[in-house]
């Protein structure tokens, strides 16, 4: 009767746990300290969502972390097709060594955007051409507020290409996902510049910006304007950014190079924001 009573509390205590779970969210540390987007999240039961990717020397350690929770991807999401963001996934979707994905998720550019910026045009290509050519997965071209769940997490999307942008031509048309469950959200932009984020502030999302966790607009430089983020509420930054980037330096010193993030830097203080996630700093886990 005791072991009975001992383990219905255990069944309890599991339950009660499940209850009060949420997703996990991983960002990936960059191997070669490069700018990069990669981002992995584990829903309370295990499934597996990643974001983007990084750069191809990134591959390795992307391949083996995923392994690691069990090679299975439920739900890739691409913010847009900038080989810091996907070329580590086309390694890993021509080379699967046993890893299985479910759907993609991706907002698919016009030929104009595509060519509008000629050093991306030639590997935007051969990725839809990976794309249009899976039989094994489901590729999915969002719309603009689609919305889906996956073990209670929610996903809606924000933003899409935007093909009346040619300025800044790929990072305008990041799609944008907030990324929710009952206890945390974060917001990703991708690389979304000032125009685009300029457009999503005055659109009726505007509003689903505000979150607790924001992955900072094109490594947290040149991406989204001043009045972009101090129009919307987060208490944590997420910085996909490398030690030379975050710091401004290309070797002079601190701030010493062309890079904008020192001004980021700035901002964030402004805001009042103290809790900063930087990429260059290790594996960072959110639960």
């Amino acid at each position: 009767m005791k072991n009975l009573f001992l383990m219905l509390l255990t069944a309890l205590t599991l339950c009660s746990c499940a209850e009060k779970s949420t997703f996990t969210l991983w960002q990936l540390p960059s191997q070669a300290d490069d700018h990069g987007n990669s981002y992995v999240i584990r829903t309370a039961n295990g499934h597996i969502i990643a974001m983007d990717g990084g750069k191809a020397p990134e591959a390795d350690y992307l391949r083996g972390f995923l392994a690691g929770l069990g090679n299975k991807v439920d739900a890739w999401i691409v913010t847009h097709p900038h080989g810091d963001h996907i070329d580590a996934m086309m390694e890993l979707m021509e080379q699967r060594q046993g890893l299985t994905i479910g759907k993609i998720y991706h907002s698919r550019y016009t030929d104009n955007l595509i060519d509008g910026e000629a050093g991306s045009a030639e590997n935007t290509r051969k990725f839809y051409s990976m794309l249009d050519g899976a039989t094994d997965f489901e590729v999915v071209d969002c719309a603009l507020g689609q919305e889906w769940e996956i073990d209670g997490v929610h996903f809606k999307v924000l933003a899409i290409r935007n093909p009346e942008i040619m300025a800044n031509t790929y990072n305008n048309s990041s799609m944008v996902i907030r990324v929710w469950d009952d206890q945390k959200s974060v917001v990703f932009l991708g690389d979304l510049g000032v125009e685009a984020g300029d457009k999503l502030l005055a659109s009726e999302y505007a509003e689903l910006l505000n979150c607790d966790y924001l992955q900072l607009a094109h490594h947290g430089q040149r991406g989204c304007s001043e009045q972009f983020y101090k129009s919307i509420k987060f208490r944590a930054c997420l910085w996909p950014t490398a030690t030379w980037l975050y710091n401004n330096d290309r070797g002079e010193g601190f701030n010493t190079a062309q890079f904008e993030s020192v001004t980021t830097r700035r901002w964030m203080e402004e805001i009042g924001i103290t809790e900063h996630y930087v990429s260059c700093d290790g594996l960072h886990k959110i639960e």
